[in-house]
């Protein structure tokens, strides 16, 4: 099957062609990429979009007009994403009339958390529908990690217990037990967890009570001031590109040093916390765009994660996926290059098997 993917991210739009699980093309981001991706690859059998949030959804679906609309009631709570997400997969439909849509979920990896990773401890009243919940996201990047790292391990995916970092703009940490995620830092949004490019992660509530009612900030300046303003960014008055902090703290901006301090010590404790929810530890494996072209940070992290027993090793910085701790290490830790198209491609014809099946 020949699966046109499109995978926009919250920094990024990222196009690739798959023939029988295999990419055979990519063509990374740009202007009106979308009709480009169609105009050089019309004869595909489907496309697939990558959804940051599913809500319910357990499984990649067919698009129709009724899971577009259930899809853009998300909207507020991944606004980095999925308006996004919405109009590449419109724009397609009206592309493309005849072929098949399919939408992937992030969420969809972390379904089947328990209740106790899952639940906040709110009232009752709030929570009795189910719906404010921890969803969790990167679940597509999280897969495709899980299956790379058993294939670099010789394990089976299913059997091998991980903690999976996804570091890019967006960072997040999950457990993987299972097949499956059954911890993660994101929660209800994107935006809870680890520190990231331009979003907060998690911050005292108790602190954002205080600014609300101390200054004058509506709760769509608060949104902004979270997703868009805080991180890296708002820690050191730049974009939040990393390559940008790293040339600033070389200069000797003491700021972008403390930045990064921050960066590497939530991502750390994420990475710590997230191991108590396995009953051993397997790997540690960092995928995301960081991981694959700023290795250096990610070693610098695994340095400091001696606590479970990781010692990094010398890292060659090649463009292969590989294992980056020292040979003695109690725990290896690798660095996978990120693949969601495969997983794309892999969650269209699943979704697309079921429909014939019926």
């Amino acid at each position: 099957m020949r699966v046109l993917t499109l995978n926009p991210g919250s920094s990024s739009m990222k196009v690739s062609l798959v023939d029988s699980g295999t990419a055979v093309a990519e063509d990374l981001t740009g202007p009106a990429v979308v009709g480009r991706a169609v105009r050089r690859w019309s004869e595909v059998d489907a496309v697939a979009v990558r959804f940051v949030h599913g809500g319910s959804q357990k499984a990649p679906a067919r698009v129709d007009d009724t899971l577009l609309a259930t899809l853009e009631r998300l909207t507020s709570l991944a606004p980095n994403h999925q308006p996004l997400s919405l109009e590449v997969t419109r724009e397609v439909r009206r592309l493309l009339p005849d072929v098949p849509v399919v939408a992937c979920f992030d969420t969809a990896f972390h379904a089947r958390m328990p209740e106790a990773s899952a639940r906040y401890p709110l009232p009752r009243a709030w929570t009795a529908q189910n719906r404010l919940r921890r969803y969790g996201f990167h679940g597509l990047s999280c897969q495709y990690a899980l299956r790379r790292t058993g294939e670099l391990l010789g394990r089976a995916p299913e059997e091998l217990q991980l903690v999976c970092a996804h570091v890019g703009a967006g960072v997040s940490v999950t457990a993987i037990r299972d097949g499956h995620g059954v911890d993660t830092s994101m929660g209800f949004t994107p935006l809870e967890g680890a520190m990231m490019a331009t979003r907060s992660g998690s911050v005292d509530p108790g602190l954002l009570l205080h600014v609300l009612q101390t200054a004058p900030m509506s709760p769509a300046d608060m949104a902004d001031a979270l997703f868009h303003r805080s991180g890296l960014a708002g820690m050191t008055g730049t974009d939040g590109d990393l390559r940008r902090v790293l040339a600033a703290a070389a200069r000797g901006d003491h700021d972008a040093s403390v930045a990064l301090d921050v960066y590497r010590h939530r991502l750390g404790r994420e990475i710590g916390a997230a191991a108590t929810s396995l009953s051993r530890l397997d790997a540690v494996v960092f995928t995301g765009g960081v991981a694959e072209h700023q290795p250096s940070v990610i070693t610098s992290v695994v340095d400091g994660l001696a606590v479970l027993g990781l010692r990094a090793g010398d890292d060659p910085h090649t463009d292969a996926d590989r294992i980056v701790t020292a040979a003695d290490s109690a725990v290896p830790a690798l660095i996978v290059r990120p693949r969601e198209d495969l997983e794309l491609a892999r969650g269209a014809e699943e979704a697309l098997a079921r429909v014939s099946v019926r």
